[in-house]
């Protein structure tokens, strides 16, 4: 059976990381161990992960380096075959070691094995809302304008990936080698996938089962938006550096696919001033947006005209309402 390294970072997770920790304990697949990485947390994190009994747990911790430099130490500290992240506050169904070994090990071209996610709210309630990315044949444009991978708990990578795609620091004080972008606080796994959809021969595929509980917390979100869209941009920048065709040709679309990202989750946080900056900055950077995808983009579209005309309450009853009208109006569309 070949070992798999669960790579969770913590910082400041007491909340949640028993769960998340419980859910990898229960997994039918039992070949793994489970690195938990203390990123400096400054709550009861570490306590909590402590009194987890498990042989398979090995708990290290470091300074506070942010998502990209725990992952970075996990993989550096990892002895599996197989790599998979799991983030503190997320949690997997019991099936998805078992069912991503098999697919990585059925096809040795697979270098990452993702899934679909369920969206739960910050009590681990499932919302009734499934991320149905693309799964299959995707190429590096699919990897830059709508990142079917979804979430940081969902791929399953082969250690081979991480080798191909690893550098050197700068620094002469540093000697160890990375994989993720320490210097991104924010977007630093779209960094990374896009790295290697640019620099590699390594296929991307999903499983079509939502085997990753992707938790909601809207606390705080309309403030990180644009610090988000910041570091987006920053990856699209240093992309143009080893990937220039690509960007050139899927840039602006792949902005304009970020700009809508954003606008639905200032939506969801009702930031009416915000879905209105980025829905229209996402039309106004790329129209092809609206030829792709025109029930998503018009429906976010009319959202957030609404929230901005319509007091809180009203448009908190028309909501669901509205965007099945919208679906119905744009069922001829592809």
């Amino acid at each position: 059976m070949s070992l798999v390294s669960v790579i969770i970072p913590v910082y400041n997770a007491a909340a949640y990381v028993d769960d998340a920790v419980k859910s990898v304990l229960n997994q039918t697949y039992t070949e793994f161990e489970c690195l938990i990485i203390n990123d400096g947390s400054t709550d009861h994190s570490l306590a909590v992960c402590q009194q987890i009994t498990d042989s398979r747990i090995r708990i290290i911790n470091q300074c506070n380096r942010g998502l990209a430099g725990a992952r970075n130490t996990g993989i550096r500290y990892a002895r599996g075959r197989y790599l998979a992240f799991l983030d503190a506050d997320d949690l997997w169904e019991s099936d998805k070691l078992e069912r991503h070994v098999s697919h990585l090990n059925e096809n040795p071209e697979i270098g990452i094995s993702y899934s679909q996610s369920y969206l739960m709210d910050d009590g681990a309630k499932p919302l009734g809302l499934v991320q149905k990315p693309k799964l299959t044949n995707v190429e590096a444009v699919d990897i830059l304008c709508r990142n079917p991978i979804g979430n940081g708990s969902s791929p399953v990578l082969r250690r081979e990936v991480f080798e191909d795609i690893k550098y050197k620091s700068l620094s002469k004080n540093i000697n160890y080698e990375f994989y993720f972008d320490e210097t991104f606080r924010q977007s630093e796994d779209i960094e990374c996938w896009i790295r290697i959809a640019g620099t590699t021969q390594w296929r991307f595929e999903g499983i079509g089962l939502p085997l990753t509980g992707y938790r909601i917390n809207t606390a705080g979100l309309s403030a990180n938006l644009e610090a988000q869209y910041a570091n987006w941009s920053r990856a699209i920048d240093k992309a143009r550096t080893y990937a220039p065709t690509l960007i050139a040709m899927w840039g602006d679309l792949a902005r304009a696919y970020q700009f809508r990202y954003l606008a639905r989750r200032a939506i969801r946080s009702r930031d009416e001033k915000g879905a209105n900056r980025f829905i229209h900055a996402a039309i106004r950077n790329d129209f092809r947006i609206l030829l792709k995808e025109p029930r998503r983009t018009v429906s976010t579209l009319a959202c957030a005209w609404l929230m901005n005309i319509l007091p809180g309450n009203v448009y908190q009853r028309l909501e669901s309402r509205f965007i099945g009208v919208v679906r119905s109006i744009t069922r001829a569309f592809p």
